[in-house]
């Protein structure tokens, strides 16, 4: 039975760059898993999904690994990432400053009807 997990990056800053592999590592594993997974990048998290961000942050000093490769790890797993419209708005932003791993936008309702109605599980970072 395919279950969905939902990820809700809100606190995770992009100024703190030692939290940022977690979650898109538990994004990956969930997704080799076989569940169904989304990421909803919101807040200052938000970023995350503007080009020329994560491509550009190393959790770990030296690692050539970038925030940007653990995305796509996730992504090639199958997870799915989606921003969040406000944060569009609040940054100054349209879908054409998003990465290509970035399925669209969710907003508060859908994501919340999403949790309500579904069979999902929900991590927040």
């Amino acid at each position: 039975m395919t279950r969905r997990l939902v990820v809700v990056l809100l606190n995770t800053d992009p100024r703190n760059v030692e939290e940022l592999a977690a979650p898109f590592y538990y994004a990956a594993v969930a997704a080799a898993m076989d569940q169904e997974v989304d990421v909803l990048c919101t807040a200052t998290a938000g970023k995350l999904l503007f080009k020329g961000v994560a491509d550009k942050l190393h959790v770990k000093p030296g690692d050539p690994k970038t925030v940007y490769d653990w995305i796509k790890e996730a992504h090639d797993h199958g997870a799915r990432f989606w921003a969040c419209p406000a944060n569009l708005e609040l940054f100054d932003k349209d879908d054409n400053d998003l990465i290509a791993e970035c399925s669209g936008m969710m907003g508060a309702a859908t994501m919340i009807q999403t949790i309500m109605d579904e069979d999902c599980r929900v991590l927040t970072f």
